[in-house]
């Protein structure tokens, strides 16, 4: 997985950036994509635009096509599946948003499509797959492994070495001790506290955390 971190030097100029969705979480990254000194053309969403005034909506997610030959793209959807499907639907340019405010040590990896928040901190030895979102003032710890399209929520923090598996979703102010392993497609729900191993998909609630399927 290559690092996709984008630093701006004199043989890069920047980049133009479509953002596929145009709610708050795709605001949010329209800023990140300014702050990156980069340059938002629009968004992409399928709504009706008059829910979004005052911001530029170039159409909806199938006129994609027309601005693939001029422009990058991230999904600011917050939702893991939608994100999974809309990247593996699309074979483009996908933009990787990294706020000015993260703290990230330079060994780390971050794949395709990724948005990391403000304030967010991701150490040594940790890896991102692609389309996978770091929100604001989460800590990922060192030797973590975040699997593709999984959303660490705002206020999240992941001790070391904890693995978490594909499309998983962490709560707001959630908190997994080191060494744990996720699976892919659960929920751990805001507050949280997950002490030991999640080996069955599901919704996590409580501390410690407890599936409530069972």
């Amino acid at each position: 997985m290559p690092d996709m971190r984008t630093q701006k030097t004199e043989n890069h100029p920047p980049k133009k950036v479509v953002i596929i969705g145009a709610g708050g979480h795709g605001r949010v990254i329209a800023d990140i994509v300014s702050l990156a000194g980069d340059v938002v053309l629009g968004f992409l969403d399928d709504k009706d635009p008059s829910e979004f005034p005052n911001i530029t909506i170039l159409g909806k997610l199938t006129d994609i096509e027309r601005f693939k030959q001029e422009a990058s793209f991230i999904v600011g959807i917050g939702n893991n599946q939608l994100r999974k499907q809309i990247m593996e639907t699309f074979d483009v340019d996908w933009y990787t948003a990294i706020h000015p405010t993260a703290v990230i040590t330079s060994d780390v990896v971050i794949g395709e499509g990724t948005a990391i928040m403000a304030n967010a901190v991701i150490n040594t030895g940790s890896k991102l797959g692609r389309g996978v979102i770091v929100n604001t003032a989460a800590t990922v710890d060192h030797d973590n492994v975040l699997e593709d399209y999984v959303h660490a929520s705002p206020g999240v923090h992941l001790g070391g070495t904890v693995h978490i598996g594909l499309e998983t979703w962490i709560g707001i102010g959630a908190v997994v001790i080191n060494n744990v392993d996720i699976c892919g497609e659960c929920i751990v729900g805001a507050g949280a506290v997950v002490v030991k191993n999640l080996s069955q998909s599901g919704v996590y609630f409580g501390n410690p955390a407890r599936c409530s399927n069972l």
